[in-house]
């Protein structure tokens, strides 16, 4: 966390993602949230939602809420109410996503392209997401 705490003055003084919508599907917990606040602090606009519905806090995405980060994410949500909390977020038309298992980058590229308009860049924080992009890029 220190290193987080150096990063955040910063990204308040820096602004890189300044007029940038992220949109992110992450564990929907307390080290979690604090990235979605550096992005945000970094002048982002920031959505997220969880990437396990059982592994999202409810109290952790109503903070995340109240402090001006769009959620869309509840600890037990079924599948299609995870699908929906997935394509809302990416709603935003994001800039940059961070994905967590591969699922926002599904919906970009196989159910809604038009959601991609604005679309930069994006990264992959876990194994399982990756081995999924890899065979993506295999099948073309």
């Amino acid at each position: 966390m220190p290193i987080l705490a150096v990063l955040e003055q910063r990204l308040i003084r820096e602004q890189p993602f300044k007029g940038l919508r992220i949109a992110m599907s992450i564990h929907m917990e307390a080290k979690t949230a604090r990235l979605a606040l550096l992005f945000k602090a970094g002048g982002a606009e920031v959505y997220a939602t969880g990437c396990n519905t059982l592994s999202t806090q409810d109290d952790v995405a109503a903070a995340l809420s109240s402090l001006g980060v769009t959620v869309c994410a509840w600890h037990g949500a079924t599948d299609a109410e995870y699908h929906e909390h997935l394509t809302q977020t990416l709603s935003c038309k994001p800039h940059l996503i961070l994905d967590d298992g591969g699922d926002l980058t599904q919906i970009v590229s196989d159910e809604r392209p038009d959601l991609a308009e604005h679309l930069i860049g994006g990264g992959e924080e876990t194994t399982t997401g990756v081995m999924r992009l890899r065979a993506r890029a295999r099948d073309g």
